[in-house]
C-alpha cells in the first residue's frame, strides 16, 4: 500500500495536516498522540504479565456437528 510513497508525498501529507490543524494545535495534539502510545504500551504490558487470556472453544465442523435432538415427548393434539 505504502510501496510508493515517496519524501515527497509525506512532506505533502504534513503540508496538509499542518493546514488542517494549524500551528498552534499540533504541539498538543503529538503530546496526546505521545501519551496515548505511552497508555497503550502499559496496557499491553500488564495485559500479558496477567497469564494467558481464556481461548474461545474451537468451531466444531458441520460434518462432526451431533444431529439435531429428536422429541422425547409426543404431545397429544387437541
Amino acid at each position: 500500500m505504502f510501496q510508493n510513497l515517496t519524501g515527497w508525498h509525506a512532506i505533502i501529507i504534513l503540508v496538509v495536516i499542518l493546514l488542517l490543524f494549524g500551528a498552534a494545535k499540533l504541539p498538543a495534539l503529538a503530546k496526546s498522540v505521545g501519551q496515548s502510545m505511552k497508555i497503550f504500551k502499559n496496557e499491553i504490558k500488564t495485559g500479558a504479565e496477567d497469564g494467558p487470556t481464556p481461548q474461545a472453544e474451537p468451531m466444531q465442523n458441520s460434518s462432526q456437528a451431533s444431529p439435531p435432538a429428536t422429541p422425547t415427548e409426543q404431545h397429544p393434539k387437541p
